[in-house]
């Protein structure tokens, strides 16, 4: 009888390349490159069998310091990248690394239809509203009058709001977290990679130097719990440094609401992450600070739907047993062919 040798004991240290990490000093990148580090040994996966694949701009250079396989590839192209790495090698444990800029311009095309087809990989994409690689040019993200390089009488584009779409392609697991709420950033990841299907996590990230204090209000210690929302399944909508505040629906539309006037906790709106309908999920996306509403963070979804790379590779097993494993060179010289000479 053969016994299996037990996996090596891995630390986060264990995660780090050799290469200099070359982020500018404070970046919002180096936490969540720290808790992907914490993240990795809780999983159970050998550094030979995950792989980090990005596009193009800051966040792009997470394979580097990862000490796991990964790819650099091209602006917006890594979620097609990843599509054909994880159909070949279903083996394999697979994270897109993306940003507001590369995720979401070039390459919505991509991200929108790799989340359709519930590719079984964990895609992070990095918001910081602003195209920092390229020096401060405004992004798919930035709101409306934000004044760039590109932008010098303020961006007349409507933003896009990345879990909005994330929902509206039916991803089956998506969440938010922030790069300086560690424990919380570190939890969400672990979830994500627990998750069979399209995990989609936005990260609020801040970019020091370029667009700096972008989700101020998210981070400081002075205001997050106004303009905040920890999202628990099962629960109440409840926010507030005095968790006094909450969020009910009045029609089809949510509300903030003190707790305490005549209103309880059983009036508000109770999270359900597990529903299939996602339309709870795509209000609490559209619930923006600008507007009044605390900012949820946390699990929005997370529910099981067939996996294309799963289907797919049925298919060539189902058409292996029915016809053979095939034959390419009779496939090429089948039919009429000729020679050039």
């Amino acid at each position: 009888m053969s016994v299996e040798t037990p996996l090596p004991v891995l630390k986060p240290a264990d995660f780090a390349s050799d290469q200099e990490v070359r982020w500018c000093p404070g970046c919002g990148d180096y936490s969540i490159l720290a808790q992907m580090k914490k993240v990795m040994p809780t999983l159970g996966v050998p550094r030979e069998k995950v792989v980090f694949i990005s596009g193009i701009g800051c966040s792009s250079r997470f394979p580097y310091y990862m000490n796991t396989y990964g790819m650099h590839t091209i602006h917006g192209r890594a979620p097609a990248v990843a599509t054909g790495l994880k159909t070949s090698r279903p083996d394999l444990q697979v994270w897109v690394i993306t940003g507001d800029g590369d995720g979401l311009s070039i390459g919505g095309n991509h991200l929108m239809h790799c989340i359709r087809r519930n590719m079984d990989l964990n895609i992070v994409l990095f918001n910081n509203r602003i195209y920092g690689l390229t020096k401060g040019q405004y992004s798919p993200t930035s709101p409306l009058g934000k004044r760039t390089k590109s932008t010098p009488m303020g961006a007349i584009d409507n933003p896009l709001h990345p879990l909005s779409i994330a929902i509206g392609c039916e991803a089956t697991f998506v969440a938010r977290s922030i790069d300086t709420n560690v424990k919380h950033l570190e939890q969400t990841l672990k979830r994500a990679a627990g998750h069979k299907g399209t995990a989609f996590v936005e990260v609020y990230q801040n970019c020091n130097v370029f667009n700096d204090g972008a989700w101020s209000y998210a981070k400081d210690r002075d205001t997050k719990a106004e303009t905040t929302l920890e999202l628990e399944h099962g629960k109440p909508l409840i926010f507030g440094k005095d968790r006094d505040k909450g969020v009910r629906l009045n029609g089809l539309e949510p509300e903030v609401v003190e707790l305490g006037k005549g209103i309880t906790e059983d009036d508000l709106l109770f999270h359900d992450e597990k529903s299939a309908e996602p339309s709870l999920a795509y209000l609490l996306s559209r619930m923006r600070h600008e507007d009044g509403f605390p900012e949820p963070i946390g699990v929005f979804r997370s529910v099981d739907k067939p996996r294309y790379d799963e289907l797919i590779n049925d298919q060539i097993t189902q058409a292996t047993s029915e016809r053979g494993p095939g034959d390419l060179d009779k496939l090429f010289n089948a039919g009429e062919t000729w020679t050039v000479e």
